[in-house]
């Protein structure tokens, strides 16, 4: 495949970029805040100037913080759905309206969450974002069939990435570097040359929606078959998220003695 590759550090572009050519792939990095006004036009308009045509646009760009809805700053979540929902939104009907005037087929893939699906207490401002792409990729599949145009929408689990480590200093939780969640079973965490070698084949084979764990799938059924489950689970998820709070109010107080 010849890559885009875009986010916002141009050091770690070039890193992927080198990557790639090592097995003979080609890649123009773009280094622009997906969320900056424009930003979908220069993405494709690069891709086209390079390679001449766009077929794949994987919409992966996102961050998560721990916060309670009332606690968090409306402008906070604003901006968490300025780059989540509506940048990776923008992206997708940018290049969908380009391939339909072209009569051209492709291929729309947005990163959700499995809790797109089901939602996280001191969560709901990330996991909100994620069912808007998970609810925004089913409606688009329905509504681009027609022009040969496959919509995806994909759910992995836990992740071993930046991720968690950035959430945290977000939400200021010191001293903390973990790649996961410290409370997380490890049958619940991926790698992620896992979750990338599912959206490759999704690439090759659309699919409407790309799972990584067959366990929290055949979960979110029971979940939405069964709410009052969900609710169980999510009492005592934000009981040990209380809990973990408590211990670090104590943990900062002696400190500070």
């Amino acid at each position: 495949m010849q890559l885009v590759l875009v986010a916002r550090r141009e050091d770690r572009l070039r890193d992927v970029a080198s990557a790639c050519a090592s097995v003979g792939a080609s890649a123009q990095i773009v280094a622009v805040d997906v969320a900056a006004a424009g930003a979908s036009e220069e993405i494709l308009a690069r891709g086209m100037d390079r390679f001449g045509r766009v077929d794949v646009v994987f919409a992966n760009a996102g961050y998560g913080t721990r916060a309670g809805l009332l606690d968090m700053a409306e402008s906070d979540l604003r901006t968490m759905f300025e780059v989540n929902f509506f940048a990776a939104l923008a992206l997708c009907r940018a290049a969908a309206r380009q391939w339909i005037a072209a009569e051209q087929p492709g291929h729309l893939i947005m990163s959700s969450s499995c809790i797109g699906k089901f939602p996280l207490a001191y969560h709901g401002a990330y996991c909100a974002t994620k069912a808007s792409q998970s609810m925004a990729c089913a409606a688009l599949r329905a509504e681009l069939q027609s022009h040969r145009i496959a919509v995806s929408s994909v759910h992995p689990i836990t992740t071993k990435t930046e991720f968690f480590v950035a959430s945290d200093r977000r939400s200021g939780v010191a001293g903390s570097a973990a790649e996961v969640p410290d409370h997380a079973p490890s049958f619940l965490v991926q790698s992620p040359e896992r979750v990338a070698a599912a959206v490759v084949r999704c690439m090759h084979r659309p699919v409407p929606e790309v799972w990584t764990s067959s366990l929290v799938r055949f979960s979110a059924a029971l979940f939405t078959a069964w709410p009052w489950l969900l609710h169980q689970v999510l009492d005592r998820q934000a009981g040990t998220e209380r809990g973990q709070d408590e211990r670090r109010q104590r943990s900062d107080a002696s400190s500070g003695q």
